[in-house]
């Protein structure tokens, strides 16, 4: 019989809720491997994204929309909700309104998350704090930017 870790999917949304990067050292292997090029590897350089992200998204919520538990693997799609008050990968805060969502995989070992990919909105995420035009909005070269 396969353990259930959906409990590990909804201690991240406490998590972010309580913007508590410290929780890592209960969800994580110490040696955590993150395919995310923005994450450096190890628990530690995951603890350093969230106290960034937090500072950046100091009223963050999160919401599990979906989890899915098969084998050693937990899928969460989760939808965040906050405001830019704080510097953001070298952008100035901008006091925006921000929602992204996310896809995350997870392999678990030892009841901990050990390994995660992850899929962001990244670009719309950008496109909200205002460092990238908004889709349909008019192009430099009299073109639009959602044209393809």
């Amino acid at each position: 019989m396969t353990q259930d870790n959906s409990w590990l999917a909804h201690e991240f949304v406490t998590m972010v809720n309580e913007r508590n990067a410290n929780a890592v050292d209960k969800l994580l292997v110490e040696d955590y491997i993150d395919h995310n090029v923005l994450i450096a590897p190890g628990r530690e350089g995951n603890r350093a994204f969230w106290v960034d992200f937090f500072n950046a998204f100091p009223d963050i919520t999160a919401k599990a929309e979906d989890v899915i538990v098969a084998g050693d693997r937990v899928v969460g799609r989760y939808s965040y909700h906050g405001h830019h008050l704080g510097p953001f990968m070298g952008m100035p805060p901008t006091g925006r309104e921000i929602r992204m969502h996310t896809i995350d995989i997870w392999r678990i070992e030892d009841g901990r998350f050990a390994e995660h990919w992850d899929e962001i909105n990244l670009y719309e995420l950008l496109q909200q704090l205002g460092a990238l035009p908004e889709a349909g909005a008019a192009a430099p070269h009299g073109g639009t930017e959602a044209a393809a």
